[in-house]
């Protein structure tokens, strides 16, 4: 299996002991296939909802996932910045 696919890195985190639920696979490719993502784009936004939710938020998640599947975001470095840049942007709002 490729590394960089959705299913190697749900089972990756599987492996690691980070269990998810049927349903939420189920939304993570729901959200995929709804916002036309790339796997990596998809795996990105997977595994920033996981480090900042510390669980899987599915809400949390395709909102990260409709910023990062933008096609102005060409590559990993940019997803990551632009994650980056709205957390602090929200957290700067909020207080």
């Amino acid at each position: 299996m490729d590394r960089n696919t959705l299913a190697y890195y749900l089972e990756d985190l599987w492996s690691k002991g980070f269990k998810l639920s049927d349903e939420d696979v189920q939304f993570i490719y729901f959200g995929k296939n709804s916002t036309n993502a790339t796997e990596w784009k998809t795996i990105i936004a997977l595994r920033m909802t996981l480090k900042i939710q510390k669980s899987f938020d599915p809400s949390f998640f395709i909102s990260v996932l409709e910023y990062v599947s933008s096609p102005h975001i060409k590559q990993k470095r940019q997803a990551y910045e632009a994650i980056e840049s709205r957390l602090s942007i929200a957290e700067t709002t909020n207080h």
